[in-house]
């Protein structure tokens, strides 16, 4: 062999990317595997090539012994001395067994070998480089794409996503630039096999890492995803740090983060909502858009029974049942909603489960909220009572029951005051000093009826003209409702 043999091992390892070390091992690998086969035998062998002038040589390693046991690995000591007067006992020995015609019949062979052992080691550097990036957000560009999966290519590595990471309404083109979440390397005989997705949750996760600095930081943790891949995906976040807005943070600036995540998803909604560890107020969260009145946990199905106003029962459902899904996968709970006239017709079973806990006197309890009819009427223990002022018909106002009196208050102003056995208006002058006890519903910390109270607020936007008599009668059916235990 010649000189320009090392230069052609040095041009292929640039031309690949490969340390020259490795390709000359591989070379000299090859060249071991040639000699055994020309020679055949199975003797321990090196081969030695200078980096200067090119020139291989194959040495025949031997240990020296007193006495000869295995001829192929041993020497007798008298036999070495010829080739090294020195040698000792124990020592081992390097022969030279270079053929005279290695070179041009081992060529063909070392070219197929050393090729082979090139592959092998690239194969091994795609498995370094990308085993320790799975979960990792990459960049790469789409080679080709048919119906069974599209090949990218990430530094140079291809790598497959196939149909099921795909989002169903993307379509991508040759050339293409994607972001894609790596999600698992194979070992192969034909090499690493790198499987990449557009569809898993976790690619919403590493996109919010890498345009929100806070989540990048820890200031601000993503909780929880729930995902439709290309329709919608909810992502629930807190703040562990103070005076840190997780929502706002998520959102940026007029949304030029949320806007940056949303374009590379190819217009993909999201839904940034806040984390909490109260389930019921996380449930709520979880329904955004939509604003829930109430929510009833039940811990031993899990299944949350969630009251809306009538008028946002369409978002809190979502298209094709959309929203209520992503929340069902966002909280693990099963979710029940329901809108407040269908908890009054079902029977008041909401209702008597949130009275069952109050005693059946409760002229103690303070302010009740309660609605005004649209005849000016106020029902309260099945009894009606009024007329009063036209201005509040149809609102919410604060009942206090004060034996044998029962009087009526809009915002913390006494209006009226009757009789409860006779259902008279009695003077408001007559009204004796508000008691330090009687404060709003609203504000008390106490539970007082309030299931009733939100069931009432929300069906008043619904007493017109047209209806009062019904919803009266449904108040009037709610009143009846005798009270558990």
């Amino acid at each position: 062999m010649k000189s320009d043999f090392y230069t052609a091992i040095a041009q292929i390892a640039a031309e690949r990317g490969i340390p020259r070390e490795a390709v000359m091992q591989s070379v000299e690998h090859a060249l071991m595997t040639v000699y055994k086969k020309m020679a055949d035998t199975e003797e321990e062998v090196s081969v030695d090539i200078e980096s200067g002038s090119g020139v291989m040589r194959v040495f025949v390693h031997k240990r020296v012994v007193a006495e000869v046991e295995d001829p192929i690995r041993e020497m007798v000591i008298d036999d070495a001395r010829t080739v090294l007067p020195d040698v000792q006992v124990g020592d081992e020995i390097k022969l030279e067994r270079t053929p005279e015609n290695f070179g041009r019949i081992a060529a063909q062979t070392v070219k197929q070998v050393v090729l082979q052992r090139i592959r092998d080691y690239e194969r091994e550097s795609v498995y370094d480089e990308f085993n320790d990036k799975q979960g990792e957000l990459l960049s790469g560009v789409v080679q080709r794409a048919d119906a069974r999966a599209v090949i990218v290519e990430i530094n140079g590595a291809e790598a497959v996503m196939p149909a099921r990471e795909q989002v169903p309404n993307e379509r991508y083109r040759p050339a293409q630039r994607v972001k894609v979440l790596l999600v698992e390397v194979n070992k192969d005989a034909r090499g690493p096999q790198l499987i990449v997705s557009r569809s898993n949750a976790n690619l919403i996760r590493r996109l919010f890492e890498s345009e929100v600095p806070e989540i990048f930081s820890g200031a601000v943790e993503i909780m929880a995803i729930a995902r439709e891949a290309g329709l919608r995906s909810k992502v629930a976040v807190v703040a562990r740090q103070e005076r840190v807005d997780p929502v706002g943070s998520c959102v940026g600036v007029r949304g030029v983060r949320i806007q940056n995540i949303v374009n590379e998803l190819y217009g993909e909604k999201i839904d940034v909502i806040e984390w909490a560890p109260d389930t019921a107020t996380f449930i709520a969260n979880a329904l955004s858009p939509a604003k829930p009145s109430n929510v009833s946990l039940d811990e031993t199905t899990e299944v949350a029974t969630v009251v809306v106003p009538s008028d946002q029962m369409s978002l809190a459902i979502g298209k094709e049942g959309q929203n209520a899904r992503l929340a069902y996968k966002l909280t693990g709970w099963k979710i029940d909603i329901k809108a407040p006239e269908s908890i009054l017709e079902n029977g008041g079973d909401f209702l008597r489960k949130a009275q069952s806990a109050l005693p059946n006197d409760i002229s103690w309890q303070g302010r009740v909220p309660r609605l005004v009819q649209a005849d000016g009427m106020l029902m309260v223990r099945e009894k009606a009572y009024g007329p009063l002022p036209d201005d509040l018909i149809r609102m919410s106002v604060d009942v206090e029951i004060l034996e044998p009196i029962i009087e009526v208050y809009w915002n913390r102003e006494l209006r009226a005051r009757f009789d409860i056995a006779s259902g008279d208006s009695l003077s408001l002058d007559d009204a004796a000093p508000t008691r330090a006890t009687a404060v709003d519903a609203t504000d008390s910390g106490d539970e007082i009826d309030v299931a009733t109270a939100l069931v009432e607020d929300m069906v008043t936007d619904r007493a017109d003209d047209g209806d009062a008599d019904e919803v009266a009668e449904t108040a009037e059916r709610r009143d009846a409702v005798p009270v558990e235990g």
